[in-house]
């Protein structure tokens, strides 16, 4: 029988391979983790840890922070405030050649910070630039590349997912890591800018110049982000301010989102499903997630 050392590598190794074959994180971390236990106690002794880690897991109240985040990300994106998002930053840099390549890194950006999630952030950001950036000939390669390279802020500038999950798995304060993680995404952000600039300096052809905006569209594009700023400033300053806690934060997010999308009759019965089946989908992957990594 081999030492629970080799056994750990083992199926380490066994984890990065299906992985590899493009076995979804959860299963891969799973299915070895189940294994390795059983192969170290027994079947019973196995399958009453799986039903004591499901429940013990699903249950953290902490947990919630998830789902209403994704929520009030959704609701975002159904009520157009996305659309907005990109129209304020196309309105501040839209002139400059590359203007609307670093405009799509900036309503990423921002719209991260209301997501907390790097797939919703990169989907729906791309649905709202894409059309835009190669109506005006950006190239394909630039395009894509900035808004792959835009959707990871989502999973860098809080509200992010992926600090919650390691706040909670580390026993760590939330609201100290969405603090830490604010300058990093941030200089990543001017970063991306930066790389952008360069390019389009070394190759023009691969963003041509667009066409000048009156002072009074600009203003009214930018005028135009006042809610999710709105949203933004009351769930973070509460947060950041003691009021409430960041699950209680995320709740009132969500339900701002939703108000502001009612009121500006954006969301219907039809796309306030698809959120909740979105949030549902995401958070679902989550759970399972953090189920495979307690069994591995």
């Amino acid at each position: 029988m081999m030492s629970p050392s080799t056994l750990g590598v083992s199926l380490f190794i066994a984890m990065m391979v299906l992985m590899a074959i493009r076995i979804p994180i959860a299963a891969a971390m799973f299915l070895p983790g189940v294994v390795g236990y059983w192969m170290l106690t027994d079947s019973y002794t196995t399958l009453n840890f799986l039903k004591g880690s499901a429940v013990a897991r699903l249950t953290v109240y902490d947990l919630s922070v998830i789902p209403l985040f994704l929520l009030m990300g959704q609701f975002a994106s159904s009520g157009g405030l996305s659309r907005d998002l990109f129209r304020a930053a196309a309105a501040i840099m839209g002139q400059v050649r590359g203007g609307l390549a670093m405009a799509s890194v900036l309503s990423a950006g921002a719209f991260g910070a209301v997501c907390g999630s790097s797939v919703a952030t990169c989907a729906t950001i791309t649905q709202v630039s894409y059309p835009h950036m190669r109506k005006h000939g950006y190239s394909g390669r630039l395009t894509t590349a900035t808004l792959a390279t835009g959707g990871t802020l989502g999973i860098l500038i809080p509200p992010s997912v992926p600090l919650v999950v390691y706040a909670i798995l580390t026993e760590q304060n939330i609201a100290k890591l969405f603090a830490a993680a604010m300058v990093p995404g941030i200089l990543a952000m001017l970063g991306y800018l930066v790389v952008i600039w360069l390019i389009v300096r070394a190759k023009p052809e691969l963003a041509p110049a667009t066409q000048l905006i009156s002072p009074s569209e600009k203003w009214s594009a930018i005028l135009g982000v006042w809610p999710i700023a709105l949203v933004f400033g009351i769930v973070f300053g509460g947060i950041y301010g003691g009021v409430f806690s960041p699950t209680e934060g995320a709740g009132i997010g969500a339900t701002l989102t939703l108000i502001l999308g009612l009121i500006r009759k954006e969301i219907t019965r039809a796309n306030f499903t698809e959120a909740l089946m979105g949030t549902a989908e995401t958070s679902a992957m989550v759970f399972m997630i953090f189920l495979g990594a307690d069994m591995m």
